[in-house]
């Protein structure tokens, strides 16, 4: 399996405190079935800068530090991008931003709580310069929870969505998971992603939720969110499904 987005790269941010901390998530990543991880620091989160030419320094020294403790397993480059102001400026600037793997693929992550007023004047730039965007882990933000159709926007203007394995098979609680279920019947998902930052309280789990689509959603669903993955590194393009509607949301618990 391919992992887009992991907080694996070690002293950057809040995942892998060390060297040894990423050796050891590298084991159970590769122990989970998977070979090849999108290092994806947080970038202009408000507390981490990852800029592009520490994202690859980063990702050459862990790779050959997992040659030399022989797990077979690869790393390339990313971030998990903030939605900022100055996002479009800086890209045009060349200056500090990466795509997942060098693809026209970009992890866009939101605050939690809203969904940005200009996102999609911000995504039609974008796409003007040839990039796709991915909104990192859409089933943890509370405007989407309660109004799904700012998801199906999105999509329907052209960006891609990323669920968290463990949204799918509920460490992060019911709610969320019934959110992720709700967003993949609706077919406003695209590919699944860790987002671990270590091997105990944010783990990957990969596996396991692919065993959960394929039990709730159906082989075909699975097959699809395993191939899109290969489809983003691979800068190959990902067939869009028709959005569902639900006659009745299920995401009251967010309208409080």
């Amino acid at each position: 399996m391919i992992d887009i987005h992991c907080h694996i790269l070690h002293g950057v941010d809040d995942g892998a405190g060390s060297i040894e901390d990423s050796i050891m998530m590298s084991r159970a990543a590769f122990a989970d079935g998977i070979d090849i991880i999108v290092a994806t620091p947080h970038h202009n989160d408000g507390n981490f800068v990852n800029n592009r030419d520490l994202v690859i320094k980063g990702v050459k020294t862990l790779n050959e530090a997992l040659r030399d403790a022989s797990i077979p397993l690869t790393i390339v480059s990313g971030q998990e991008i903030r939605f900022y102001d100055s996002l479009i400026e800086d890209l045009y600037a060349d200056s500090s931003l990466l795509t997942l793997n060098n693809s026209k693929y970009i992890l866009i992550e939101f605050a939690s709580s809203e969904v940005p007023a200009n996102i999609k004047e911000m995504f039609h730039e974008l796409q003007i310069y040839g990039l796709t965007p991915i909104i990192a882990h859409p089933e943890r933000n509370r405007a989407i929870a309660r109004q799904p159709k700012l998801l199906e926007e999105l999509v329907e203007y052209g960006a891609l969505s990323q669920v968290t394995s463990q949204s799918l098979v509920g460490r992060f609680g019911s709610k969320v998971q019934k959110v992720a279920l709700e967003l993949c019947e609706r077919n406003l998902i695209h590919v699944i992603a860790s987002d671990a930052h270590n091997n105990t309280s944010r783990p990957f789990l990969m596996k396991e939720a692919a065993e959960w689509v394929a039990n709730e959603l159906g082989e075909e669903m699975q097959a699809y969110y395993l191939s899109n993955a290969a489809r983003v590194i691979h800068d190959e393009p990902i067939e869009l499904l028709k959005s569902m509607k639900k006659k009745k949301s299920i995401l009251y618990f967010w309208r409080r």
